[in-house]
């Protein structure tokens, strides 16, 4: 079974954009989370990932 590509055709309307699934308040309710997380799991080998992500989220908003 082949696959076929969907190109848009000549003379046709472009798709919509998708819309953005979280808002710029949302960023900061999220880091603001992560960080209380982060002092419930101190010292642990995960708090490596999770401070990673919060300092992505900080970037981000």
């Amino acid at each position: 079974m082949a696959t076929q590509m969907n190109t848009p055709q000549p003379g046709t309307p472009e798709p919509a954009r998708a819309r953005a699934v979280f808002s710029t308040e949302d960023f900061g309710l999220l880091r603001q989370a992560v960080a209380h997380y982060l002092h419930e799991i101190q010292d642990t080998p995960q708090s490596v990932k999770f401070s990673n992500l919060y300092h992505r989220l900080g970037r981000l908003s």
